[in-house]
């Protein structure tokens, strides 16, 4: 997911739970495919965070900041 002008990038510490973990890493290995030495090249980290803003987004976070904070 690309910053718009609108947001910030920030650095968290985010709790999940470990079948969230596998699940995503195994959808980003078929997504990505691996080289012909059978690797996987990608970052995993940058797609739990994509995955994260994406949530954040789509349920409106923003609202439930301004309610619950």
């Amino acid at each position: 997911m690309t910053k718009s002008p609108e947001t910030i990038i920030i650095n968290a510490n985010v709790e999940i739970t470990a079948v969230a973990l596998q699940t995503i890493v195994a959808n980003a290995k078929k997504k990505a495919g691996c080289d012909e030495k059978g690797v996987y090249h990608l970052d995993t980290a940058d797609r739990v965070s994509e995955m994260i803003s994406r949530f954040l987004l789509e349920t409106d976070f923003e609202n439930y900041v301004k309610i619950n904070s």
